[in-house]
């Protein structure tokens, strides 16, 4: 489930965002303590084999490994090609997000515009939003991980509802190598046109109006499916991957605290503890998680996409919005400020502090001297 903290930083305050580094679920504890007990780990071995195991003449031997890791370490591009690949990830995983298949604007328009109160004129409505969410449902099983889980075969989608056993036939019998998410957009279409050669749909250009925001629908789910088929080029997540490890490995090594009293060049004190080097496989191991979790917003990951949920909320509000409440209207009464010609709502003690008087521009005060 999507980890939500907006109302914790809703106003920037003294230390504002510590309270949320005590989070444990989507942290980036969760996601690096491993890497960071392995690391700490093969450091203290490498340190205790220095100081211990290893003969004087080794020593010296080890220290001279140790500054050239060291010097040489610095010369991988880790900052600069790690940043921009987690720059590209989140710019896709924000992408992939603004294209979730939302079927409201075709349900306002469907429960508006696909008249008749009748048994039909219900099961049309019905129907049409129906075949707005199994194609999403389509798309979504090809893409996440957690709705092929819940949906693994067709018989599943057709016992949750979204496909009767005859329409599992016709889609069946539609001989195509390629996913066949379009044919209940194919049934949509078809269907709005015969509604409105009914006289269910009143005039061409509302029936004009419905098709656009199918093939807008339609756009969303075929995005996400590009975004599924066509990756980040692996080559590059590899080098990201390997300038990384590779970055740490040379620290296991040339970062160890050196005896002082054989006066190497920046080792006038031994602390055993490498503190700084520690923080620094924090925040990059770190930024390489943030782009692992990202790059497939489709897992199950703490912060990955509720495809599931999404899939609910938009069949059960499709159907609401087109059955229950298709011209199911409140009796209209005149508001309360039917004849008050400057409407102001009431405010709160709460609020008080909000109600501010109207800006006219930037040179409204010049005016006035």
């Amino acid at each position: 489930m999507t980890v939500t903290y907006s109302s914790k930083v809703a106003n920037a305050s003294f230390f504002g965002f510590h309270q949320l580094l005590l989070r444990w679920r989507g942290s980036i504890y969760k996601l690096l303590y491993r890497e960071f007990i392995l690391f700490a780990l093969l450091y203290t071995v490498l340190s205790v084999v220095y100081r211990l195991v290893l003969a004087e003449d080794q020593k010296r031997l080890f220290e001279k490994l140790s500054m050239y890791c060291d010097k040489y370490a610095e010369q991988i591009p880790v900052t600069f090609v790690l940043g921009f690949y987690v720059t590209l990830v989140v710019n896709r995983w924000w992408n992939q997000f603004v294209n979730l298949p939302w079927p409201d604007r075709l349900m306002f328009l469907i429960s508006s515009c696909v008249q008749g109160k009748d048994e039909y004129g219900r099961l049309l409505r019905r129907t049409l939003v129906r075949y707005v969410n199994l194609t999403s449902l389509l798309i979504f099983r090809s893409v996440s991980t957690a709705v092929c889980k819940r949906f693994p075969t067709m018989d599943h989608v057709v016992e949750a509802g979204f496909m009767t056993p005859e329409e599992r036939k016709v889609f069946e019998n539609v001989r195509s190598p390629h996913l066949k998410y379009w044919i209940p957009v194919v049934w949509f279409t078809n269907l709005a046109s015969k509604a409105r050669q009914e006289g269910r749909i009143q005039d061409s250009i509302v029936l004009q109006n419905i098709l656009n925001e199918m093939n807008m629908f339609r756009t969303w789910c075929a995005t996400l499916f590009g975004y599924d088929w066509v990756g980040i080029p692996l080559v590059y997540t590899q080098v990201v991957t390997l300038a990384v490890y590779t970055f740490f490995f040379a620290c296991l090594i040339g970062r160890q605290f050196l005896d002082p009293a054989q006066g190497h060049p920046g080792h006038d004190l031994d602390l055993y503890v490498p503190i700084f080097t520690l923080l620094q496989f924090f925040f990059y191991s770190g930024w390489l998680k943030v782009a692992e979790q990202l790059i497939n917003p489709f897992g199950e990951d703490d912060d990955d996409f509720e495809a599931n949920w999404i899939i609910d909320r938009n069949l059960q509000v499709s159907l609401l919005a087109v059955d229950e409440m298709h011209m199911n209207l409140p009796h209209m009464t005149k508001d309360m400020y039917w004849n008050d010609s400057e409407a102001r709502p009431p405010y709160t003690l709460a609020a008080a502090d909000y109600c501010i008087p109207s800006f006219l521009g930037s040179t409204t005060d010049m005016g006035s001297t």
